[in-house]
């Protein structure tokens, strides 16, 4: 599966683009001015992910790797 696909996906089930997910995660601290703030682990995000967004691991590390700039939508 694509990373565009994951993301994609992640649309599909929550109704969240990945810039939602991103002002998300600057409300919660893990982003500091879009940027993962260096104390943030992927444990942190995959959980809240998780408990929030029914989101699997897989999903949820793809949300972690937009989140690192590993990827970005459209890759």
């Amino acid at each position: 599966m694509s990373f565009q696909a994951y993301l994609d996906n992640i649309q599909a089930k929550t109704g969240k683009s990945a810039a939602d997910f991103k002002k998300l995660a600057e409300k919660k601290g893990f982003l500091i001015k879009g940027k993962l703030s260096p104390d943030v682990k992927a444990g942190q995000i995959v959980k809240w992910l998780k408990e929030d967004f029914e989101l699997g691991h897989g999903h949820s590390m793809a949300i972690f790797a937009l989140f690192k700039g590993i990827k970005k939508p459209g890759d």
